[in-house]
């Protein structure tokens, strides 16, 4: 099995105090937190629009601590209701992972 949560894969993470989630390219794993290049999802429709109007913007590089994150979910199909990678797509007309790359 591959690692879902390897660097380079999207991702959302779900933070506590205050709970927020954020969607986003994994850079890094560690003991310490998560380290993630991408947007608050609150944002996605918003991006989404930008990028496909052509405005010049990127994703954000943060760091989340250990004890912020509630959860680490893939951000994969799930039958029949697309990832937000690919609803992205539909929107923006490019990829997130153009936008959001790992290294």
């Amino acid at each position: 099995m591959i690692n879902p949560f390897a660097p380079g894969n999207v991702v959302v993470v779900t933070l506590n105090m205050p709970r927020e989630k954020f969607w986003g390219t994994l850079l890094a794993l560690t003991p310490a937190g998560a380290s993630l290049r991408g947007i608050d999802l609150n944002s996605l429709d918003d991006f989404a629009r930008q990028v496909r109007d052509g405005d010049q913007v990127d994703a954000n590089i943060v760091f989340f601590p250990m004890h912020r994150i509630e959860r680490i979910e893939s951000d994969d199909r799930n039958g029949e209701i697309p990832s937000l990678q690919e609803r992205f797509e539909n929107k923006a007309g490019r990829t997130f992972k153009s936008l959001a790359r790992s290294e």
